[in-house]
């Protein structure tokens, strides 16, 4: 099983301006093992094929997580941004499944970690 060190970005709507809601993302580091590492190559409807992965990984929870694991959006693994599909709550643990590329919005300013 290969060890896993990355972000996690976590997606909140808000009420920014009266009647405009917005997402807040933010990021917070996280360790894990990758469990599953598969890759996908679908025929895509442009000119390249779209690449996904059938990855499963599996992080040591905080608390933060464990109460926002529904606002996961997206995980970094080597180098690339990737959605989150799926959460299942094994605690202490939490087993993200993911696919496409991420191509969202990212927080502008780094967050800080807190417990």
């Amino acid at each position: 099983m290969a060890k896993f060190f990355g972000v996690i970005g976590y997606a909140t709507t808000q009420e920014t301006d009266p009647g405009i809601w917005e997402d807040i993302l933010t990021e917070r580091p996280y360790y894990g093992d990758v469990v599953r590492n598969t890759r996908k190559l679908d025929e895509g409807t442009g000119l390249n094929n779209d690449l996904s992965i059938g990855n499963s990984f599996s992080i040591m929870a905080d608390g933060y997580a464990m109460e926002n694991f529904y606002a996961m959006r997206y995980i970094e693994w080597r180098g690339s941004f990737w959605m989150i599909s799926d959460v299942e709550v094994k605690a202490p643990r939490l087993l993200l499944r993911v696919g496409g590329l991420y191509n969202g919005p990212r927080p502008t300013v780094e967050t800080p970690v807190t417990s």
